[in-house]
């Protein structure tokens, strides 16, 4: 960043105006932005349907946070009854009245031609090009247009603050020329294009991690090298179930997650003082077991990278045969892993949790060590680059937080 920018902002956050600048009701911004109401650079657009019953009709809604219109299953018209609808027009500045507060906005365009929308939707066009339908979807996203929805909204949480609409008209807007308007948007979308091409690289990755699982963790495709059948045995042969209570209480309070595995409390943000009085029923964990929590039938068994304490109504697993860890994490954390123990804990405590004698009981692969570790390398790896691609997507998202925090208050200028 130029000293230049550096140094605007820190006069703009001492409260000082910069050259060049002016301070405004929504704060300091480029002399030549001119403040607007929306009333003033967006007019109505209303267009009843004369719905037929026969008639199938595909309804917009519109995704909180700037997530963008989405499309409901197509419905009769006699479904919908007495209900006002109008055909949605392309090119306009679009709103969900009782989320617009949290941001629930968007841009029509040909592809909704055709599709309705319910009396909860109004849409907007700009008058006399004064607003470019881009830039202002972007502006509504940021601090000072979201404040606008907000106090256009007032009431408490959820249904109960939909959207004056005489109020959100009335309220005062900051435009930069159109020019500029335009270049603003056209940088922000591709940055938004950037992001998008990010988020269906790590899609496919996370994709082909769930393929390889299949097929390497079940024998269903095997490695160069690697021949004759997989040994299946049941799972307390690899696997026994261990109650260790002689600590003193001093170790580190466990908790299982289904995202991270097993991690100290204090990660899941659950603030419990324990005595040692409390704790003298935990059950003590050593770095490599895995633990049968009581949600493992919806997110496979979990993996201890730490020694602590963890509940007594958790079941303790150590191996009892030489393993390769890595794979049975992997392997009690499949799809079709998953689903057996779905089917094993049917009926049973309201389906909670599974015991340590029916997990016994599973037939579970036993290959060669050397295959154990094989499919876990391949699969560790494949996790190394999903989470290069997490990064990259996350550095991608902050970058255009940082641009529409500098472009749209007009700190960085662009040139049309």
């Amino acid at each position: 960043m130029r000293a230049e920018i550096k140094n605007r902002i820190e006069q703009i956050r001492q409260g000082k105006v910069p050259a060049g600048y002016k301070k405004t009701k929504q704060g300091i911004s480029p002399a030549e932005w001119t403040g607007m109401s929306v009333k003033d650079c967006l007019c109505r657009v209303e267009k009843p349907v004369q719905v037929e019953p026969e008639t199938l009709y595909t309804q917009i809604g519109i995704r909180s946070h700037g997530n963008g219109i989405f499309y409901k299953e197509p419905v009769t018209g006699r479904a919908l009854k007495n209900k006002s609808v109008f055909w949605i027009e392309p090119d306009c500045f679009i709103l969900n009245i009782v989320f617009a507060w949290e941001q629930a906005v968007g841009r029509t365009t040909k592809a909704e031609k055709g599709m309705i929308g319910s009396h909860r939707f109004p849409m907007y066009r700009p008058i006399e090009d004064r607003v470019d339908i881009d830039y202002l979807v972007y502006y509504f996203l940021t601090p000072r247009g979201t404040n606008i929805l907000e106090e256009a909204s007032p009431g408490g949480a959820g249904r109960n603050r939909t959207l004056g609409q005489e109020r959100f008209l009335k309220s005062t807007i900051l435009l930069p020329p159109i020019a500029e308007q335009q270049k603003i948007a056209k940088i922000l979308m591709t940055q938004d294009r950037v992001i998008a091409l990010r988020e269906k690289l790590l899609a496919e990755k996370l994709r082909q991690k769930q393929y390889l699982m299949q097929v390497l963790l079940t024998g269903k495709k095997r490695l160069p090298g690697f021949m004759g059948k997989w040994e299946f045995v049941q799972a307390k042969e690899i696997f026994k179930n261990i109650t260790d209570k002689k600590h003193s209480g001093d170790l580190t309070v466990l908790s299982s997650t289904q995202d991270k595995g097993i991690v100290p409390r204090d990660q899941v943000d659950i603030d419990i003082k324990y005595d040692k009085g409390t704790l003298v029923n935990y059950k003590k964990v050593c770095k490599g077991n895995f633990i049968i929590s009581l949600r493992s039938f919806q997110g496979g068994i979990e993996y201890s990278e730490y020694t602590g304490l963890i509940s007594p109504a958790y079941t303790v697993l150590s191996a009892s045969k030489m393993i390769v860890d890595d794979f049975y994490k992997y392997f009690f954390k499949s799809v079709d892993y998953i689903r057996r123990l779905n089917v094993a804990v049917y009926g049973i405590r309201d389906g909670k949790q599974i015991s340590y004698e029916e997990f016994g009981r599973q037939n579970i692969p036993y290959p060669s060590l050397k295959e154990q570790m094989a499919i876990a390398d391949i699969l560790v790896t494949v996790d190394q680059e999903i989470g290069l691609l997490r990064q990259v997507l996350e550095q991608e998202r902050w970058k255009k937080k940082a641009l529409m925090q500098l472009l749209l208050s007009g700190i960085v200028r662009v040139k049309p």
